[in-house]
């Protein structure tokens, strides 16, 4: 079960993470997450080129490791990298030092101030210990590209739906998600963009 808009309740209880960037401006903030990977990347890469769009990917150490030509494309064409985790670990389920320690060797490949978890989800002990090293950036609209129970058409709808000024959408740049993904993104954009939208990427700081 998840949501496709992150509730304002939510957002609020958990105010030392990144939600949204607040502004008045038609922008929006697109993420990709779980890269890179050659059967996805370079084709996201190509198609935010294609509209001008900017975009920040938070990268798996792992495939960073894989793929360091791809993450080296992504940073060479203006687009922000952050960090999600070496081994893409969820963290309820991992101890608080083993969880940090995953963290460090994916900044070893990922020199990034940005951090985003896995399934976006922290304990409070690892939140403490994190923030005060990292933007902890989560979303506020999310395409749902990685559930193969919807349509393409629903994901793209899921994004289109929700967007506000300042949102921060997440997509996936993974062999799960690609069906669905390769069918909405370049819909938003081409919509977005003959609206007058600004696709941006999020920074280091406010």
């Amino acid at each position: 079960m998840y949501l496709s808009k992150t509730p304002r309740l939510l957002q609020n209880l958990l105010p030392s993470y990144m939600w949204h960037v607040p502004t008045s401006e038609k922008m929006i903030f697109l993420t990709f997450d779980d890269g890179p990977i050659p059967e996805a990347t370079p084709w996201v890469l190509d198609t935010l080129r294609a509209y001008g769009a900017k975009a920040t990917f938070f990268c798996v150490g792992d495939n960073v490791r894989k793929h360091p030509d791809i993450f080296q494309q992504i940073l060479a064409e203006g687009h922000a990298v952050g960090n999600h985790t070496f081994n893409h670990l969820k963290g309820w389920k991992t101890d608080t030092s083993d969880y940090l320690e995953n963290v460090e060797r994916c900044a070893e490949m990922v020199p990034s101030p940005l951090f985003r978890p896995p399934y976006g989800a922290l304990k409070p002990s690892q939140t403490r210990l994190l923030k005060s090293h990292y933007r902890i950036v989560m979303w506020d609209v999310l395409s749902g590209d990685f559930d193969p129970k919807i349509s393409p058409e629903q994901c793209l709808q899921n994004v289109l739906d929700n967007i506000q000024p300042g949102s921060i959408v997440l997509f996936h740049d993974s062999l799960k998600a690609e069906t669905r993904m390769r069918f909405a993104l370049p819909k938003v954009l081409e919509k977005l963009k003959s609206e007058g939208w600004r696709f941006e990427k999020v920074a280091a700081t406010d």
